[in-house]
């Protein structure tokens, strides 16, 4: 995908299974928002083909995707039922099926005492629910998520992934923009990495773990942790730490000689490495850093050119 001379997306080729939830990550500027538009029809690729269920995206397959855009669209100065309502209309929803999921919706997120407010009246996180409501309210069967949780508290956020979890069990496919890494541990059953328009890695998040190699120790502690050779801390937060291993290194000796020197260890656990680590590595930057059968969702290059 060209706009003018700058190439946007390159050489992109990636499919997403009926069924599985798909990680589409990368650093802002990588790719993924022109991808996900050109596979909705909204940018038309300069070479190569985007399909869903083995066709290009037309209004016919409407009705059955549930997208949620990064910059979200609601008519802030009507009712939240009236919106629910409306949406729920044109999606091919009956107006009492559109009431009725308005009714359990809201009360499943602890709005129903907002049903007859003006959305402009909402916190941004509520409008962000009823944001979310209206992408899943006709039962989807792919649903596009671009960072569902942005800017919720752990509560929400995890109320929200388990909604998004829900819809998965009931058959849905999802692909998901996040830059919350433990929601993609969480949720996600395969992954792509882009950077620069390209796919950096790709497969299960053990195949990119394993593609990047190195261990991680996860440490719950108190006292300070001693400067080695032995190990780099990824991540260091109150009494939680991560410490990436050199290779030849043996985990039992990281452990005796954070004992000896002082560390107070509550919990000690040796894994592949994070893909808070990885995303590191790959973008220079903390993941949330502001700048079955082939799937439904299928990239193919053209001419070494995806998109």
């Amino acid at each position: 995908m060209r706009f003018g001379a700058k190439q946007v997306v390159d050489g992109l080729s990636f499919d997403v299974v009926r069924g599985e939830t798909f990680g589409f990550l990368g650093s802002n500027g990588s790719g993924k928002t022109t991808t996900i538009r050109a596979l909705l029809g909204i940018y038309r690729p300069t070479s190569g083909t985007l399909e869903i269920n083995g066709k290009v995206f037309s209004d016919d397959f409407g009705a059955r995707l549930g997208y949620l855009p990064e910059e979200r669209g609601l008519y802030k100065k009507e009712s939240v039922r009236d919106v629910m309502g409306y949406f729920g209309r044109l999606k091919g929803m009956s107006k009492a099926a559109a009431n009725d999921f308005c009714r359990q919706f809201l009360d499943r997120v602890d709005l129903a005492d907002k049903a007859e407010l003006r959305v402009d009246k909402l916190s941004g996180g509520e409008q962000q629910k009823i944001q979310l409501g209206v992408t899943i309210m006709n039962e989807p069967e792919l649903l596009i998520l671009d960072e569902p949780t942005k800017g919720f508290d752990p509560v929400n956020r995890r109320l929200l992934m388990d909604i998004i979890e829900e819809r998965k069990q009931a058959g849905a496919t999802v692909m998901m923009v996040t830059h919350q890494m433990e929601e993609v541990e969480r949720l996600c059953d395969r992954i792509i990495l882009l950077k620069d328009g390209r796919a950096e890695a790709y497969g299960t998040i053990d195949e990119v773990q394993n593609q990047f190699g190195g261990r991680t120790i996860r440490l719950k502690y108190s006292g300070m942790i001693p400067q080695s050779p032995k190990y780099q801390v990824t991540l260091q937060e109150t009494n939680y730490a991560e410490l990436a291993l050199e290779d030849s290194v043996d985990e039992s000796d990281v452990l005796r000689d954070l004992v000896l020197a002082g560390v107070v260890v509550r919990g000690f656990v040796a894994a592949k490495r994070s893909l808070d680590d990885i995303f590191m590595q790959v973008y220079g930057e903390a993941p949330g850093a502001e700048h079955g059968s082939s799937g439904p969702v299928h990239s193919r290059p053209g001419r070494g050119r995806a998109a």
